[in-house]
């Protein structure tokens, strides 16, 4: 099963009585939004007890094409990674 962005709205609406479904919708909205900004500005993302979210430069490189064989560039990009914190990596074992 996968958790979309409505899902999160609801369960919000759910866990806190007195917040409207739009309202929970703006915060969830706004939430995204100022991750997305904080990112495509270079900068770190750090949420106590959940993770970091980093941006990382990757370098042009040679790869290939699978159909071909052709060699091709891949051009120099940034992306962003994600690290579990430990409270986040151990609440995930201990579910499974």
């Amino acid at each position: 099963m996968t958790m979309t962005k409505n899902d999160i709205v609801d369960t919000l609406c759910e866990k806190l009585d007195d917040v409207s479904k739009k309202e929970a919708a703006a915060l969830v909205a706004t939430l995204f939004d100022t991750i997305k900004d904080t990112l495509s500005g270079g900068e770190t993302v750090k949420i106590a007890g959940f993770g970091n979210f980093v941006v990382r430069d990757k370098e042009a490189r040679v790869g290939r094409n699978p159909q071909s064989g052709e060699k091709i560039t891949i051009s120099a990009r940034r992306v962003v990674t994600f690290k579990a914190s430990p409270s986040l990596k151990d609440a995930v074992n201990d579910a499974g």
